[in-house]
């Protein structure tokens, strides 16, 4: 099986609870890290999927590794290989499909119950809510031809669907680690952050376990319909372990 390639843009923003859903999937995967100095592929056709994930840059941005990752996505919707996006990663998504990204009516930050659209309940299961973690001020519009799958309070786009394509307006990867380092890296950013969905850090971190745990649950959903074509279309079932570079 080809790796499932991971594009990592910011030291804290790693992927995290997906790593490990892959390896218990004995799934490869290749973290790749831009900013790091990591080139950018060229093409998607040396993986199974590809996953984008967080930053603190805007899409919106003229930086060179932006375009290049646009590219690439749009690389893999024209190879029909599977590219899944978290915020960052799925606004990178709409704007290879087309779409608008812009400043969101209000900064999200926190926790939040996200309402399923019915294609979201083919993702996630029947249940009434979603939980998910959140920390953006830009959204996405839904591209054409795609479909919204997930709407918040303070948000209305917070995921789509397009073909084997996903991209959420949030963070279904986060760990308890994760959460606690955004929090004490970006502290005064929290102080300064005001609006109706912004929490502090103190009620971030209340029942991180409870909260990282029922976020974990809406991850193994959308991560399991992501991952299912991937699976079907490898052409030498994988049966060793997955080999997790990072």
């Amino acid at each position: 099986m080809k790796p499932i390639a991971i594009l990592q843009h910011d030291p804290l923003q790693r992927p995290g609870y997906l790593l490990e859903f892959l390896e218990e999937h004995i799934v490869p995967a290749r973290v790749i890290r831009p900013c790091e100095g990591d080139d950018v592929p060229r093409s998607s056709r040396f993986f199974s999927g590809i996953v984008f994930l967080g930053s603190d840059a805007s899409v919106n941005d003229s930086d060179p590794w932006i375009e290049c990752e646009r590219r690439l996505a749009g690389d893999a919707v024209a190879c029909d290989i599977p590219v899944l996006g978290h915020c960052f990663g799925a606004q990178l998504l709409a704007r290879a499909l087309g779409a608008t990204v812009q400043k969101n009516a209000f900064g999200n930050i926190g926790w939040s119950d996200l309402r399923p659209t019915p294609a979201g309940r083919r993702i996630f299961g029947d249940g009434p809510r979603v939980h998910a973690f959140n920390w953006h001020y830009e959204s996405f519009a839904i591209p054409a031809r795609a479909t919204r799958t997930l709407f918040g309070e303070h948000c209305l786009n917070k995921g789509f669907v397009f073909g084997k394509h996903l991209g959420f307006q949030g963070h279904f990867e986060v760990t308890e680690e994760i959460v606690r380092g955004w929090c004490s890296a970006h502290h005064e950013e929290l102080a300064e952050a005001h609006g109706p969905a912004v929490q502090p850090a103190a009620e971030i971190l209340t029942c991180l376990s409870e909260r990282v745990a029922a976020v974990h649950v809406a991850a193994r959903a959308a991560y399991g319909v992501w991952l299912r074509p991937i699976i079907r279309s490898s052409p030498v079932p994988f049966n060793g372990r997955a080999e997790m570079t990072s």
